[in-house]
């Protein structure tokens, strides 16, 4: 997800933290306007000057140069690997990423250039259908395309939907003006987008401080004849846990309602194959019609590409699909976007011969254990856990502090605490009709060894003991210089590039209900 950033005006943008602190008077003797290609990075004239932030310069700089600013600049990003709060793959072997770096200027779309990487592609959509159990008899047409993420996926899904749904009712002669889907209010945020730009009306099945997952029986109990599809989730953004799609299917089924599912992969499609293989959610279930899953999350390949697969040509209507001719032959396209890399393509493709199913599972298999390690030891330490653990959801660890202890102190303030030793380990506000219950969230990927669990649980440990021994007052006030540092107040010049024209919309579960949209 991309913030809306802000274009400054001319008096903004002639301001600087120099000019605010009254810097830009001091001069410095000795500049004798050399040449700064020959000199060191730091013994140049850039040394001395603010980085170009609104307008592009006049005059060039040497690379090195370039190259230095800006990683000094990146230098206060955070450390990929610490990010505990993402699904997103933070690390690849040296060989994929060489082959990805190689793949750089390859425009993926242009088939009639490249047609070995748009072969690569199909090989890894057969692929990927196969691990979900698609159709592979005699009659069977499966299909599916890449995408730049889950997102990407879900909005062609959903737009696939839709348009089936309109040319039903057109068919029958029927108003087809007012569509709507069927979901958990517990939905990443991409899912509330699709249906807002599609102009779909979203039906929401509500979480409650007991369940943070879909109510099958509520949600076909709101199916009516305007509505497009369900989407049940395999792998919830806060306590990772698996819908129970066959419910689902098995009450479409029973009632006999013109309706399907299309299953949010995003996470769970290549973790459930491997840990949990007699788990029924995909194309084994006849109402499920179509599926995504995120390659940069447990697909293990760096950000972004996603997968979206179609069981037949009825769930996906020809008027969407667009043709490409290249070497003499007509190519099916699909997508929200053009223009895009090939190397995220080709990383997926090297990680799934590479390791195979059997190194899949292994890594599925060590990554679940570490979850249910880390599960024990915080759940010793006195939290609740709210995930599950055995293989029944995703390797993650989502947990609360227990009611009972009546602490002065809650998740934001241990997720604060945890920030200060360089751990993020975010804080959250549950779904709509949850009580306004607030959880923490491990993701347990990769490169998430048990020695750095160790350490993680250690810091968990000594933060608890930190804010006992701090009275509430002492809280209040940590959490609020915390707040307004992230906020901006402290550093102004980052909250002046963020658009603040669409501040608190009231449109979202999150202006609604105060939902907190969990990073993926």
């Amino acid at each position: 997800m991309v913030h809306l950033a802000s274009v400054p005006n001319d008096k903004e943008a002639k301001q600087s933290p120099v000019e605010t602190l009254g810097l830009d008077k001091l001069s410095l003797a000795g500049q004798d306007g050399g040449d700064d290609s020959t000199v060191s990075v730091y013994g140049s004239r850039f040394a001395c000057e603010d980085l170009p932030t609104h307008s592009m310069p006049e005059r060039e700089m040497p690379p090195q140069v370039a190259y230095r600013m800006i990683k000094d600049d990146l230098a206060l990003d955070g450390t990929p690997t610490l990010n505990l709060a993402s699904f997103v793959t933070t690390y690849m072997e040296d060989e994929a990423e060489k082959l990805m770096t190689e793949a750089f200027n390859k425009n993926f779309i242009d088939y009639e250039e490249y047609p070995q990487s748009a072969e690569i592609q199909n090989r890894c959509v057969s692929m990927i259908a196969r691990l979900f159990n698609c159709p592979v008899d005699d009659d069977a047409n499966v299909m599916g395309t890449s995408t730049i993420g889950s997102s990407e996926a879900i909005m062609l899904a959903t737009l696939a939907m839709k348009k089936r749904w309109q040319n039903k009712r057109k068919a029958a002669g029927k108003p087809y003006d007012k569509p709507n889907i069927v979901m958990n209010a517990a939905v990443q945020v991409c899912w509330e987008k699709a249906a807002r730009y599609f102009d779909v009306e979203e039906k929401y099945v509500y979480c409650t401080p007991e369940r943070y997952v879909i109510d099958p029986k509520e949600a076909v109990d709101l199916v009516d004849e305007n509505t497009i599809g369900i989407c049940a989730i395999l792998g919830t953004t806060y306590t990772g846990e698996y819908e129970d799609v066959k419910t689902m299917n098995d009450l479409l089924e029973e009632r006999n309602l013109d309706c399907y599912i299309h299953v949010d992969a995003a996470s769970g499609g290549f973790v459930a194959p491997f840990v949990n293989p007699n788990f029924l959610w995909d194309f084994r279930l006849p109402r499920v019609i179509s599926i995504n899953v995120s390659g940069h999350k447990y697909g293990l390949v760096y950000p972004g590409v996603g997968w979206v697969v179609w069981r037949d040509p009825e769930f996906l209507p020809k008027e969407l699909i667009f043709t490409v001719n290249y070497l003499g032959a007509d190519q099916a396209t699909f997508t929200l976007n053009f223009s895009k890399g090939a190397s995220q393509v080709i990383g997926q493709y090297y990680q799934m011969i590479r390791l195979g199913k059997h190194g899949y599972r292994a890594i599925m298999t060590n990554l679940t254990r570490t979850a249910d390690y880390l599960s024990s030891a915080v759940e010793a330490m006195g939290f609740q856990i709210l995930s599950k653990t055995g293989g029944n959801g995703l390797p993650l660890v989502a947990f609360r502090l227990n009611p009972k202890d009546k602490h002065h102190f809650d998740e934001f303030a241990i997720a604060h605490q945890l920030r200060e030793r360089s751990w993020v380990v975010p804080a959250y506000t549950m779904a709509p009709h949850s009580e306004k219950l607030k959880l923490m969230r491990v993701v347990v990927r990769e490169d998430f060894s048990r020695a750095r669990c160790d350490m993680l649980i250690k810091d968990i440990h000594g933060v608890m003991e930190t804010l006992k021994q701090k009275d509430e007052e002492w809280i209040k006030d940590h959490h609020q210089t915390s707040n307004e540092h992230k906020q901006g107040k402290m550093h102004s010049h980052h909250q002046k590039k963020v658009n603040h024209h669409y501040k608190n919309g009231q449109h979202s579960l999150q202006g609604k209900h105060g939902k907190t949209h969990a990073v993926c």
